[in-house]
């Protein structure tokens, strides 16, 4: 027998900003619920757990990645909500729930307590399985990253590609440009740590034998390699690691000295993360 349930605009209307499913989508799934709101949302979640389920092999490499600062400036959070294509991933709905995931975000310190965590009456993993539903892309948090420090800046690259955190040691005047502008500098700059301290001893030793290696073929004396190759590791630092690389707005300058510009104030951290 057919269901005769009438279903009105303004049920299909709060479903659809409940979920952001389409008309006709909120429409049926409210008629095959019977008017039941509550069931409807289920059933719309079912179909995303099997678009999910069919679309679990899919590269999430599209997105939006988004960085948020706390009202304090004390901590501050950088996440990628991924997506398979850059026609999503450009979508305004899309960005703003990019944006919304991120506020969320600053209340947890890692990627698992974010899935966890309530977003509007469901987790943040079912709010992706939902939304996998209605858009019919893979989605997924493909990236977290926190920081916490005395001041905290951000930065989102152009079109949500690239997003930055930098911790500053102090709030001093003038920290939010400051800040602001070396978190861009990890955008452009691509640091691979913070200074020569933090980088991996195997990445310092693969260094030195590809310096030795290069000497030995232009038919320098073994004995002069290992000074030569010294001198090799620290312009490497110099381009690699963030403090000491030359200010993207001054060359004359590195970042560590124009941080120094607002007073005793040194980078502690960063963090960046990226589509792809």
């Amino acid at each position: 027998m057919e269901n005769t349930v009438k279903i009105t605009a303004a049920e299909v209307n709060k479903l659809r900003k409940a979920t952001g499913a389409g008309m006709m989508d909120c429409k049926k799934a409210l008629v095959e619920a019977n008017g039941d709101f509550d069931k409807a949302i289920e059933i719309l979640r079912k179909k995303g757990q099997k678009v999910a389920a069919k679309r679990a092999d899919r590269e999430s490499t599209e997105g939006a990645a988004i960085s948020k600062v706390n009202g304090a400036r004390t901590s501050g959070v950088s996440i990628v909500l991924g997506c398979e294509t850059d026609f999503v991933g450009k979508n305004e709905n899309f960005v703003n729930l990019a944006h919304e995931l991120a506020e969320l975000a600053l209340n947890y310190s890692s990627k698992e307590e974010f899935l966890a965590a309530d977003f509007n009456g469901m987790t943040v993993a079912d709010k992706l399985i939902e939304q996998t539903g209605v858009i019919g892309e893979k989605l997924d948090i493909n990236a977290f990253e926190k920081i916490e420090a005395p001041f905290v800046g951000s930065y989102i690259h152009a079109g949500n590609k690239i997003a930055t955190l930098v911790g500053l040691s102090a709030s001093a005047e003038g920290a939010e440009v400051v800040a602001k502008d070396v978190a861009m500098q990890v955008a452009a700059m691509n640091p691979i740590a913070l200074n020569e301290d933090e980088v991996n001893a195997a990445v310092i030793e693969k260094e030195i034998e590809i310096a030795k290696d290069q000497l030995r073929q232009e038919g320098k004396p073994e004995a002069m390699l290992d000074n030569i190759a010294k001198g090799k590791l620290k312009r490497f630092f110099k381009d690699n690691t963030l403090v000491n690389q030359a200010f993207i707005k001054d060359s004359k300058v590195s970042v560590k000295d124009y941080v120094k510009t607002i007073g005793d104030v040194a980078v502690t951290s960063f963090k960046r993360v990226a589509l792809g």
